[in-house]
């Protein structure tokens, strides 16, 4: 079972990054997929979710119009693109799954960052 971010590093402001999570091991098509982040001295936040279809997003208030969460069940990968960076943006970004087999289950990757600035 295993969740696996890329797509993090250095931009400038206003840029933009897409990060990539890879999912194994785990039924991924009936699993809700979430992006968190956590800034240094901050609590963790969820950013984006998305829900198994894919038909329903949320995505935090402070990065509405700039984030997009999507996810393919076909390659078992979600995608966060984020555009218009700001710095405080600036955070390591993790993927998780949550699903339910039996019992309710949580996967989390092991993040990846992400660095705005000029």
């Amino acid at each position: 079972v295993q969740l696996v971010e890329s797509g993090g590093g250095l931009v400038q402001p206003g840029g933009s990054l897409r990060l990539s999570c890879s999912a194994s091991g785990f039924p991924f098509r009936i699993a809700i997929m979430s992006w968190y982040r956590q800034a240094p001295g901050k609590e963790r936040e969820s950013v984006a979710v998305v829900n198994s279809a894919g038909s329903n997003t949320y995505i935090l208030d402070s990065v509405k119009g700039r984030f997009t969460m999507s996810r393919d069940n076909d390659k078992n990968t979600v995608h966060l693109q984020m555009s218009s960076l700001k710095p405080e943006d600036t955070a390591v970004y993790t993927c998780r799954a949550q699903y339910f087999i039996d019992y309710a289950r949580s996967v989390w990757g092991q993040g990846t960052q992400v660095t705005v600035s000029s």
